[in-house]
């Protein structure tokens, strides 16, 4: 009785266990390449009639100059990005596609029929932003009868910042920013006491990873002087955002520097 009990069991549990693998295994995980078809071309919004995307292949480009073309496909009932983030589809035909967007809103795009729609997407690449100019100042101090001649140079380079964030249509795009190098120098008179570069990598302890990674360097000004030595402050900024971190370098009388935040 035992031994029949234990069989019914076994045949229960692999009863269930090929169920939920049939059910797993019938839920939607190809992409639907008669879908994506349907997507080819220009798209505008339904209520204001302002062009939206283009969508060429298994890439969307952007009507704005700023932002980058993103990878996408079609997986079920969802338009699924590269970076993983998905909008459910509500609605698509030839020349209709509705979907909902980050905050669950319905967004109506048709597809374009006016030629004069393409010449929104006459830039061949997005346009990279730098967030600063060369910038170059320097000036003089007195201390305690010393005289200290100090110098900042603020250079952009091609190192490229990506800030990830959500368009008109509620979309999650990609703006890329070129970042900078800062240059500190110290001289006590012909004596130079200090010269180094500084990149955001430098503030990895006193800046959150998460707010580095799409943060810029964007500048760096002398604060003051008093007994502990000369005071510069950096600013580590998320592009056209209000986020920035203060970050204060001390260059002591002797040739040492540390830094601390002072500002969030």
């Amino acid at each position: 009785m035992r031994k029949q009990t234990t069989i019914l069991l076994m045949t229960a549990v692999l009863t269930v266990f090929c169920n939920c693998q049939g059910s797993k295994s019938d839920a939607p995980s190809e992409e639907d390449k008669g879908a994506k078809a349907m997507l080819q071309g220009i798209w505008v919004d339904d209520e204001s009639g302002g062009v939206s995307l283009r969508i060429q292949g298994d890439t969307i480009f952007y009507a704005d100059s700023t932002s980058m073309p993103a990878y996408f496909k079609i997986v079920g009932d969802s338009l699924v990005m590269g970076s993983g983030t998905a909008y459910a589809i509500v609605k698509q035909t030839q020349n209709l596609f509705w979907f909902k967007n980050q905050n669950e809103d319905v967004v109506k795009l048709q597809k374009s029929t006016d030629p004069v729609d393409e010449t929104e997407f006459v830039h061949d690449t997005p346009r990279i932003l730098t967030y600063t100019h060369q910038v170059k100042t320097d000036s003089v101090v007195l201390y305690d009868g010393n005289r200290y001649h100090w110098y900042i140079a603020i250079n952009p380079t091609k190192y490229k910042v990506v800030k990830r964030s959500y368009n008109d249509d509620g979309m999650e795009v990609e703006n890329v920013y070129y970042d900078n190098i800062m240059h500190i120098s110290v001289f006590q008179g012909a004596r130079r006491l200090y010269s180094s570069d500084f990149r955001k990598q430098m503030y990895a302890r006193l800046v959150p990873e998460s707010f580095l990674n799409e943060a810029v360097l964007g500048n760096m000004e002398f604060s003051h002087v008093d007994a502990k030595g000369l005071h510069f402050n950096a600013t580590l900024c998320i592009p056209d955002g209000a986020s920035c971190y203060m970050v204060e370098t001390l260059v002591d009388y002797m040739g040492q520097m540390t830094m601390q935040t002072v500002e969030y």
